[in-house]
């Protein structure tokens, strides 16, 4: 467990960006945006990044109510040269779910599995709920009172990822909660949690709902078009509320290649080992024992083959052992 300290000493006098994974979720962005609120109790300059999009309502209400100021790689890649330190926040350098950017990747904080080996100045990895429940626990440890809107967006950060307390929680994550909860502001995070699907949400749902196919007990589906990476996962926590499913795969036919959503109720399957083998030589992917996600480039999808749904089923049926009839 790292010392919060160090991490400040390492970045004072210097300007950090804190990049997120590409197409951040709400707890990308609050950890972001709580350790930006850290930094600047110590004076010192930050910018949030991140690559891709910000395409899910709720992460994009999260942002405009709370007034959180984040940017593309494509708006401050000129101002970025190799000295520049960056922060990766709720990811790790050499994911597939993260763009490497000019600069030098100096810290990891994260709350995932390791499956890049990568030397940091500093790093702070622990398996916990959220990655918001690690900055608020800086917060804590440091003797810093977090600000209403900062205590509101990590708790907001720290129920989502965890789907309200029901996933990869852990008593650290209760006790943040704890930690949070008087300090925030509750009748923000009730704006946040209400009237957060849009129309093309419900279309994405009809899609996965006529397509899917269950092998055993894995539960497969395919949106035939672009959708969101947090609504991709929602859809995955959605389908395995079928009783005859422990395992969901569900994956978007996009224009950057297919992204992947798999979910594990079953103690014997771990969802980010299975579809990191699963994708191995053709894409990348990772995550928690119950939750993970990965990409297959557009440049890869030909080799998927004449019938790529055949071929994802094939190779998730293949490591889970189950058999295709």
């Amino acid at each position: 467990m790292s010392d919060c300290r160090k991490l400040i000493e390492i970045c004072q006098g210097r300007h950090i960006y804190i990049q997120t994974h590409n197409f951040p979720d709400p707890d990308a962005i609050a950890s972001a945006y709580g350790l930006q609120k850290i930094f600047e109790h110590f004076d010192i300059e930050s910018t949030l990044c991140y690559e891709g999009r910000i395409d899910k309502l709720s992460t994009r209400k999260m942002t405009e109510v709370f007034n959180i100021s984040i940017y593309s790689y494509e708006q401050i890649k000129d101002d970025m040269s190799e000295e520049d330190y960056i922060v990766c926040v709720d990811s790790q350098k050499g994911n597939g779910n993260i763009t490497d950017f000019i600069g030098d990747e100096i810290a990891c904080i994260d709350h995932h599995p390791v499956y890049v080996n990568t030397e940091y100045k500093y790093s702070d990895i622990r398996f916990v709920g959220s990655c918001s429940t690690i900055i608020a626990k800086y917060f804590e440890d440091l003797g810093i009172t977090p600000d209403k809107p900062t205590a509101s967006v990590l708790l907001y950060g720290l129920k989502t990822d965890t789907l309200d307390f029901s996933r990869g929680t852990t008593l650290m994550d209760i006790d943040m909660f704890r930690f949070l909860f008087q300090k925030a502001d509750n009748d923000m995070l009730k704006v946040l949690e209400h009237n957060n699907m849009e129309l093309n949400d419900l279309k994405a749902y009809g899609a996965a709902i006529e397509n899917i196919k269950i092998y055993g007990t894995i539960g497969f589906a395919c949106i035939p078009f672009s959708c969101p990476d947090a609504l991709i996962g929602i859809i995955s926590d959605f389908m395995l509320e079928l009783n005859s499913v422990d395992v969901t795969v569900i994956y978007s036919k996009r224009e950057d290649g297919y992204k992947f959503s798999i979910r594990s109720e079953s103690t014997s399957v771990d969802a980010g080992s299975v579809i990191n083998l699963a994708l191995k030589d053709i894409g990348s992917g990772g995550g928690h024992p119950s939750m993970a996600g990965g990409l297959i480039k557009a440049e890869d999808v030909p080799k998927l083959g004449d019938d790529p749904d055949a071929e994802i089923i094939r190779r998730f049926t293949h490591l889970l052992g189950e058999t295709i009839k």
